[in-house]
């Protein structure tokens, strides 16, 4: 996991070229403009997800891993944790087209919002969405989808 300030983005270009896509779009682009739903950077390669969501605590929620895609997380209103572990649980919903999910317990948590990002890299277990503090509170975020070079 990569967490930073948005205004750092850019000391991530040159790991691979879908990445510096992605960068170059969050850098050009005003995200509070665009429309909830998805809209395609670069097709399938590179695409950003706007949605609005309420968090929860974090015994309500799952670990998810995406095989193909890397997720850019921002939000753009109000602020969510995002936890990872290095310690699977058990496999709640089996891998499928993008995602699958499992429980476990925490290693580290960062807090987004107030111009801050994370990147979850695939295969990565992180768990979105979670409520700071423990109380549930609205949020608009996006997160770009990133293809990983192939393994």
């Amino acid at each position: 996991m990569i967490y930073d300030q948005i205004a750092h983005a850019a000391r991530y270009k040159g790991m691979f070229h879908d990445l510096d896509t992605a960068l170059d779009f969050l850098a050009s682009t005003d995200l509070n403009a665009l429309p909830l739903g998805r809209t395609d950077i670069d097709g399938d390669r590179v695409f950003i997800n706007v949605m609005e969501a309420v968090t929860q605590p974090s015994e309500d929620g799952l670990f998810e891993w995406h095989e193909d895609y890397l997720d850019i997380q921002i939000d753009l209103i109000g602020h969510e944790a995002v936890e990872t572990t290095f310690s699977p649980g058990e496999i709640v919903r089996p891998y499928a087209p993008d995602v699958g999910q499992c429980k476990g317990t925490a290693s580290a948590c960062v807090t987004l919002g107030g111009g801050t990002f994370t990147i979850c890299m695939a295969r990565e277990l992180h768990k979105p969405g979670v409520a700071v503090d423990g109380v549930p509170a609205p949020i608009k975020k996006c997160v770009v989808k990133v293809h990983t070079p192939d393994r």
